[in-house]
């Protein structure tokens, strides 16, 4: 009596297809019913990885190591007995890459400001699994809510200087699904721009200016006193 070989399962042992570079991963594929043995082929984009020969229906587990991005592709199992033609093939199933985020940097067009004016600050993580999401802080205090970028680019917000609190140290943190993985940025501090009078600098050339007028004067009285005194004898 021969059972009818069922589709396979193919299922990640760690039950999670969250996978991080030189991460070690088992895949088992399994048929519930058939005629043993069975040889079970493990594909990735429809090209072979592996086989494995099981002398009755006890799950293959094909150990993989993810090395790269392109490990990451499709996969797919295929079961065969003795009885069956062409073989049967499993569920496909898909990694997702998970990098972990470099530490952010936290920057701004300006590094002065003076009380009323507009600012902004930006924070980018180079690296990391997208999305990733943005906190900023002033002190230990958070200043936005929580910012969800989904492409390479930074998170911006938009501050308006109005005491001399907003000149503290500012620092933003990052984070993405990769567990445990949360990151904080360098410390960046406004200074306060000095308010310079328009009128300083004209005061100053109009008193070089007088002093000049004055030191010309002086050294011009020999030639118009003396030239006078000695006419006049």
């Amino acid at each position: 009596f021969s059972e009818t070989l069922s589709n396979p399962r193919l299922t990640p042992v760690q039950e999670t297809l969250n996978v991080v570079m030189n991460q070690d991963m088992t895949l088992s594929c399994h048929s519930d019913s058939g005629s043993p043995p069975v040889r079970y082929t493990l594909f990735k984009r429809n090209r072979t990885v592996s086989t494995l020969d099981r002398p009755d229906l006890t799950p293959a587990l094909f150990n993989l190591t993810i090395k790269s991005a392109s490990d990451v592709g499709e996969y797919k199992c295929k079961a065969e007995d003795n009885t069956s033609s062409g073989g049967k093939y499993s569920n496909s199933i898909n990694f997702t890459l998970i990098e972990p985020i470099s530490k952010p940097v936290l920057s701004s067009p300006t590094s002065q400001a003076k009380k009323g004016q507009n600012v902004t600050l930006s924070c980018l993580s180079e690296n990391g699994s997208l999305p990733i999401t943005y906190i900023f802080f002033r002190g230990k205090q958070s200043i936005s809510p929580p910012v969800k970028i989904q492409k390479r680019e930074a998170a911006v917000i938009f501050l308006f200087i109005n005491s001399s609190s907003d000149f503290g140290t500012y620092k933003c943190r990052a984070e993405n699904s990769f567990c445990n993985n949360t990151k904080y940025s360098n410390s960046f501090n406004f200074t306060l721009a000095e308010e310079r009078s328009h009128s300083q600098p004209l005061i100053i050339s109009l008193g070089v200016i007088l002093l000049l007028l004055i030191i010309g004067f002086a050294l011009a009285i020999p030639f118009f006193i003396i030239p006078s005194y000695k006419a006049s004898e």
